[in-house]
């Protein structure tokens, strides 16, 4: 559906002449590390408006009026079914400069199944559980959708600190892997 909103105005330049700036705005969006058991859920996505399926994390657009956790949660329920009373904000960045739209990604942690997923009508969505290592190998396919995640996920895979700070993150109550 439509999701951009289109700015212009008259900018003038330091050298007094005057050029048409363009800015673009659209809805901010969650995306969910969804934590089950010793597992990540990660999704396979299907959308009109791709040719090709991706990989991706549960998350969509923040409705308005929601704040982005209650977006997070709505998202995480719909698409998955799961539930989770344990949340944490790992960041919120806007990846693209000329566009206002903030991406939050949470943790959920101990999610359980409560439902049925509810996809939009736009969607065809199937979820698989990876373990640590398959999660962060993500990060080399092309399909992933997730780009706000991938520079961490790699520097997890070759820098065994940031991969056990990141694992504990994910799983607190584990006792950091001896090195």
């Amino acid at each position: 559906g439509v999701i951009f909103e289109v700015w212009q105005w008259e900018q003038t330049m330091f050298d007094g002449s005057v050029q048409t700036f363009e800015r673009l705005k659209r809805p901010n969006g969650t995306n969910v590390i969804t934590v089950i058991d010793d597992r990540i859920l990660v999704q396979t996505q299907r959308q009109p408006d791709k040719i090709d399926a991706f990989s991706s994390l549960p998350g969509g657009r923040i409705e308005e009026g929601e704040n982005p956790l209650e977006g997070a949660k709505r998202e995480l329920l719909e698409e998955t079914g799961y539930a989770s009373d344990d949340w944490e904000l790992l960041h919120e960045i806007d990846p693209i400069g000329k566009i206002e739209w903030t991406v939050y990604t949470y943790i959920a942690r101990n999610c359980a199944f409560t439902r049925q997923p509810q996809l939009d009508a736009g969607e065809e969505i199937t979820s698989r559980l990876l373990d640590f290592d398959e999660f962060l190998l993500l990060s080399d396919d092309l399909s992933f959708y997730g780009p706000e995640l991938v520079r961490k996920m790699v520097r997890c895979r070759y820098n065994n600190e940031e991969k056990e700070e990141f694992r504990c993150l994910l799983w607190p109550s584990q006792e950091k892997v001896a090195k």
